[in-house]
């Protein structure tokens, strides 16, 4: 049985909505099922209703659980969503094979290419799903690591080279969307890149930018995501007549 990749649906003749290209307009920091069956299914859906023409490339928070990454990429970017509930009181399921992920990068190993995405001038988006425990100020960061070990810590440095950038011009800052379930989580996570730029000397024209070209918004999630479905595994690729480790 073939792997899933764009190819695959080809040849089977999928009548789906896919997006096989388009500007990498969202970053997002965690790779997991919660934010891989949320926003980046948001973003699907916007892609095929609205033409929004996006696609998300998503970062690992630490270097370390290589599975998910390489699943991704092997993948190019796709895996199937299964949603599962009530609606007018009838048990519904849809499968839906989601496109809006372009590409999955580590920090450590892929540092420069990581880097490289405060570049991209279509960057709009940072989301991120890092656990409560990953808004969290550590001084241990420096600003010279490849990358700071913390989240915060990797978000200043890349916040910084894309002031670097663009800082000469309006409206390329981003819309930051944490999803780490504390209260106020975008302004923890503001006050804790805000310590970083103490810590490590950064000028003030950088402060500035960060208020007044970007938005850190303080969010709620109120979806349920279950885990992978071990128990149905061969059933569902026989169903769709594919493999995906996702």
């Amino acid at each position: 049985m073939k792997r899933l990749s764009y190819e695959t649906l080809r040849e089977q003749g999928y009548d789906g909505f896919l997006l096989q290209d388009a500007p990498e307009r969202f970053l997002q920091f965690g790779e997991g099922n919660f934010l891989r069956a949320f926003a980046d299914y948001f973003v699907d859906v916007m892609n095929e209703k609205c033409g929004f023409a996006s696609k998300v490339v998503i970062v690992q928070p630490t270097g370390r659980n290589m599975r998910p990454h390489d699943s991704l990429n092997k993948q190019e970017g796709l895996y199937t969503l299964l949603s599962r509930g009530k609606a007018g009181g009838r048990k519904v399921e849809e499968a839906r094979v989601i496109s809006s992920v372009s590409r999955c990068l580590n920090p450590v190993s892929e540092y420069d290419s990581y880097m490289a995405c405060a570049l991209n001038p279509a960057l709009r988006f940072i989301i991120s799903n890092t656990t409560e425990a990953g808004i969290r100020y550590d001084p241990a960061c420096l600003f010279t690591d490849r990358p700071a070990s913390s989240f915060p810590g990797k978000l200043t440095q890349f916040l910084y080279a894309r002031y670097r950038e663009f800082g000469q011009e309006r409206g390329k800052g981003l819309v930051l969307l944490p999803c780490e379930l504390i209260e106020d989580n975008g302004k923890a996570l503001k006050e804790s890149i805000l310590q970083y730029v103490v810590q490590w000397e950064l000028e003030e024209g950088f402060v500035k930018w960060l208020e007044e070209e970007n938005l850190f918004c303080s969010t709620l999630v109120d979806r349920i995501v279950t885990g992978y479905p071990k128990g149905e595994l061969s059933a569902l690729q026989e169903r769709f007549g594919y493999e995906d480790d996702l």
